[in-house]
């Protein structure tokens, strides 16, 4: 099943979308092969692999250093593009390449959405790219059936608003703050007339992502949306535990979004 399908699946049946970002090569690819297949047994619903680069400028400390060490290691795109391969074979769950644009520019734009789109990536996050400059991406991104995720944010502009909506698609991904990646303290009830507003301009399902770190957290946030990102709380995670940890961790939001606990 491909993202799009399968976040309209979660948006139509009421079921709160769980998507878990995992940095690729991590602390090796094994490691990020493992944690992939153990998050899908413990009912996540799309994985975001994330592909390392040198200056990730959206991401807080616990994701840089993923980043980082990964690259020290020896992940390059091609290496991420057979892990992307293996887990094709090996597991059903969508999945989505996270990265930056100069990582698609270098690699060839048409040549990046075609390979990923084989190897079977069913979407592109580019945290980096503008609405204004996608028109360089999405051509290709279309070309290979690949969604090309958008993002808004609490600053985002009634102006630009319409754009992000008139293009979206797969989900929306909805930033909870104007930081960077991280587990924090959020009060996820001040998004909810940003995305009311978002909501009359297009029905591509929501998800809010950056500073999820616990079930309560997950729980607060999908009462404003249709899906929740979580990264850092699972790299973090994966680094200091180890893969089971990741697992048990996901298995424990899962039940609480199915739930509907309140924190």
């Amino acid at each position: 099943m491909k993202l799009a399908e399968k976040m309209q699946d979660c948006k139509s049946s009421g079921r709160k979308g769980l998507i878990i970002y995992i940095t690729a090569g991590y602390p090796d690819y094994n490691t990020t092969l493992q944690a992939v297949k153990a998050v899908e047994a413990a009912g996540a619903d799309l994985v975001e692999i994330g592909l390392p680069f040198s200056d990730p400028m959206a991401d807080g400390p616990i994701i840089q250093k993923a980043a980082a060490q990964a690259l020290a290691a020896g992940a390059t795109v091609d290496k991420t593009l057979k892990l992307v391969e293996q887990l094709t074979k090996e597991t059903k769950i969508p999945l989505a390449i996270m990265t930056y644009y100069n990582i698609v520019l270098q690699y060839g734009i048409d040549k990046f959405a075609a390979d990923f789109a084989k190897a079977g990536i069913s979407g592109l996050i580019l945290p980096d790219l503008p609405i204004e400059e996608s028109a360089v991406v999405e051509p290709a991104c279309r070309q290979a059936g690949i969604d090309l995720i958008r993002f808004i944010a609490p600053t985002t502009t009634q102006q630009r608003l319409k754009p992000i909506c008139s293009q979206a698609s797969g989900f929306i991904y909805c930033i909870s703050n104007t930081g960077v990646t991280g587990v924090r303290q959020i009060d996820y009830s001040q998004l909810a007339p940003l995305l009311a507003d978002v909501r009359q301009e297009t029905t591509v399902p929501l998800a809010i992502g950056f500073g999820i770190g616990t079930p309560e957290a997950a729980c607060q946030a999908a009462n404003y949306a249709d899906a929740v990102i979580v990264g850092s709380a699972v790299v973090d995670r994966l680094a200091k535990q180890g893969v089971a940890a990741v697992q048990e961790f996901t298995s424990t939001l899962r039940q609480a979004l199915d739930k509907g606990v309140q924190g």
